[in-house]
């Protein structure tokens, strides 16, 4: 095809994962009136429609899908064979677009973010925080963060952040004193229980781990929530035991809001992965973060 309407592609493929013109428009610092005519141009070049408009949505066609699963490697590998301009800069500079676990994005990417951009001024970190299974790359990331249960095929794991991690279970005292300690697993299901639940899905069972036994628990209580701040503010008012990452009930703990309970049954796991696709040109932002993760594991022994 002569002329590749690269800029129309790349517009095409920006609305199409954002699902909305606004959205898009937002996110390339572009009018949504532009965006339009550069959709109208591609579907009127290529003779076929390539996105369903409402007033409420917008979703691709079967065609303007097929095109969006073929079209976002290859933006991608043009954006990187682009990124390999900034070897020639004095620092690399541009935006670096990172999908997250929102586990990590409270626990240690704010620390790390600070040290990685006060080495790199001209890059900007974009973070966002979900807790649903995407794709990262077809979405328009550049590397995502996953538990090592949840790492896509043919992409490269790096570690980052804590390598053990551990989910503890706790209460308030008042709760104890009120409704007593226990001191099994299985007790739970006679006490009420503060339960996440994903984005994805349901609350999940409550998993113990003692001596090689594991044990699964479908734990009830009055509040259920995905906004873990909400959470520990429900265990230390009282309301019911919780179960999460250590890390996030330490400072509670630390000044006898909570208390840890169910001690010999903590569950450990590995921390996770920075996780990307092997490509023969990387953008020099993520060759940069990627580095700058390797060394702070190197430093972290």
């Amino acid at each position: 095809m002569d002329d590749l309407p690269l800029g129309d592609l790349d517009a095409f493929a920006a609305i199409a994962r954002e699902r909305s013109f606004r959205a898009a428009a937002r996110k390339r610092g572009v009018s949504a009136s532009s965006l339009s005519e550069s959709l109208r141009r591609l579907e009127e070049r290529l003779g076929v429609r390539l996105l369903n408009r409402t007033t409420r949505s917008v979703t691709p066609t079967e065609a303007g899908q097929r095109l969006l699963e073929r079209l976002a490697p290859a933006l991608g590998e043009v954006a990187s064979a682009l990124g390999q301009l900034d070897s020639f800069r004095d620092s690399p500079s541009g935006t670096l677009r990172l999908n997250v676990p929102t586990i990590a994005a409270r626990l240690f990417l704010p620390e790390m973010a600070n040290r990685f951009l006060n080495l790199y001024p001209g890059i900007t970190l974009e973070i966002v925080g979900e807790d649903t299974f995407i794709d990262v790359l077809a979405a328009g990331y550049d590397a995502g963060i996953r538990y090592d249960e949840r790492l896509e095929r043919d992409m490269i794991a790096v570690p980052i952040g804590p390598r053990r991690q551990r989910y503890i279970t706790a209460a308030a005292p008042g709760y104890l004193a009120r409704r007593g300690t226990p001191q099994h697993p299985a007790e739970l299901i006679d006490h009420d229980c503060i339960r996440h639940r994903f984005l994805s899905g349901a609350p999940l069972p409550w998993e113990f781990d003692r001596d090689g036994e594991t044990l699964l628990v479908t734990p009830r209580g009055p509040v259920v929530s995905n906004v873990i701040e909400m959470e520990v503010g429900a265990a230390t008012s009282g309301l019911g035991v919780i179960r999460t990452f250590e890390e996030l009930l330490t400072p509670a703990i630390k000044t006898g809001a909570l208390v840890p309970i169910l001690e010999d049954w903590v569950t450990e796991f590995s921390g996770p992965f920075l996780y990307y696709a092997s490509r023969r040109h990387m953008p020099s932002t993520l060759r940069a973060f990627v580095d700058f993760v390797k060394a702070e594991q190197r430093k972290a022994g």
